[in-house]
């Protein structure tokens, strides 16, 4: 069952970000990736060893999809998956910011039913199961029912305002912040602290699948940016971009071009 999941992704989630603090702060080597995907580092790689011991082998019929693992494809042909980003915020993670996450989740039938998002470095840990709603450190969350956008407040980057992505050729005039980890976006828009989260890029899995379910247990809306709900466990596990909001989550929507 669901809960049981996520009793699971909270333990393992705890254990993850013991291992990526070891590595916090202390330069760990670092490669870039290929084809410009950015950099990681052997916390990485850590994190993710751990990971994958404790998470398939509590649930070995459990499919795989993890950002520093070989996607072999087998996971198509499983019931449930997990989803993994074990270090979301990598950049963040090597400049010694606080803002990188870990983000997990357990999918089943395309939608998530479990996720869990831990920032070890300030102490917070996000977590909903599907029906359940949403939690930070046990207490429950709740997004804003700000709906107008000129007011609102957006969570995303310089290139998501660009004049070709909205109605009329502008965005709205919402005030706009940033998060280095996707992940951690999302959360802040369960939590209420900003009314709505956007990237049109497209958007990994790993990045957004915890977030998602996140934002919905709080009362959200998690869209792609053509407003079709998000579908994980894809063969290209990608989404076409991304709006996690509150109440202003439909006038945003009818904004992009």
């Amino acid at each position: 069952m669901p809960a049981t999941d996520l009793t699971l992704l909270l333990s393992a989630a705890q254990a993850a970000g013991d291992v990526a603090m070891r590595h916090f702060k202390t330069d760990p080597q670092v490669w870039d990736k290929a084809d410009d995907q950015g950099p990681v580092t052997e916390a990485d790689f850590a994190v993710n060893a751990l990971l994958a011991d404790r998470l398939r082998s509590a649930r070995p019929a459990y499919g795989w999809l993890s950002e520093e693992s070989p996607d072999d494809g087998a996971r198509l042909g499983t019931q449930r998956q997990f989803v993994v980003d074990p270090i979301d915020g990598t950049r963040a993670f090597i400049a010694h910011s606080l803002d990188w996450a870990i983000a997990l989740a357990v999918i089943e039938d395309r939608r998530v039913i479990a996720g869990v998002v831990t920032l070890p470095a300030r102490g917070l840990t996000y977590a909903a199961a599907y029906g359940q709603g949403a939690t930070l450190n046990g207490q429950l969350l709740c997004v804003t029912q700000t709906r107008d956008p000129a007011t609102a407040q957006v969570l995303t980057t310089r290139p998501n305002l660009a004049a070709r992505h909205w109605q009329g050729g502008a965005p709205p005039a919402f005030a706009t912040a940033f998060r280095s980890s996707l992940a951690y976006r999302m959360c802040l828009v369960a939590e209420g602290r900003y009314d709505a989260m956007l990237t049109l890029r497209p958007s990994w899995e790993w990045d957004i699948a915890a977030g998602a379910l996140i934002v919905t247990e709080a009362g959200g809306h998690a869209t792609d940016r053509t407003g079709a709900d998000l579908l994980f466990n894809a063969a290209h596990p990608q989404v076409n971009g991304v709006i996690a909001g509150g109440g202003v989550h439909p006038a945003l929507r009818a904004a992009l071009s």
